[in-house]
């Protein structure tokens, strides 16, 4: 989601496609995440203010065409831990795919519900 706001390229044509042919969804730990993911890069410099402006703007944009839930049970699936959130968000959506540029979910073998983990170059030419 950063990735698209800040450099724009495929991830920016994968989010605008979820945009126009899909229901989003989000959760409180995904917002917490990418609100200190986007200060991080701030704080190392790693963004001019013109880019965290774009972020912050995309991320207003992306965050009011959501639907926020609020996963009710933990999942601890995937070798990064922190990822575990994704998978929980997807599962307490019912969501049928995740779009993801992370390896360590591409990793995982079996799941406990159905879910299509697409990467965002599958995702735009499906």
């Amino acid at each position: 989601m950063i990735s698209a706001f800040v450099f724009g390229g495929i991830p920016e044509k994968a989010v605008k496609q979820a945009f126009a042919e899909t229901e989003l969804f989000v959760s409180t730990a995904l917002l917490k995440e990418y609100r200190d993911a986007s200060l991080s890069l701030v704080a190392k410099g790693k963004v001019t203010p013109l880019q965290f402006k774009a972020l912050i703007s995309g991320l207003a944009a992306f965050v009011n065409q959501t639907n926020i839930v609020y996963p009710r049970r933990r999942l601890y699936i995937c070798r990064d831990p922190i990822d575990n959130m994704l998978l929980e968000c997807c599962f307490e959506a019912k969501a049928n795919f995740l779009i993801t540029g992370d390896k360590d979910l591409f990793d995982i073998e079996t799941l406990p519900f159905h879910l299509n983990i697409l990467t965002l170059r599958k995702f735009i030419e499906k």
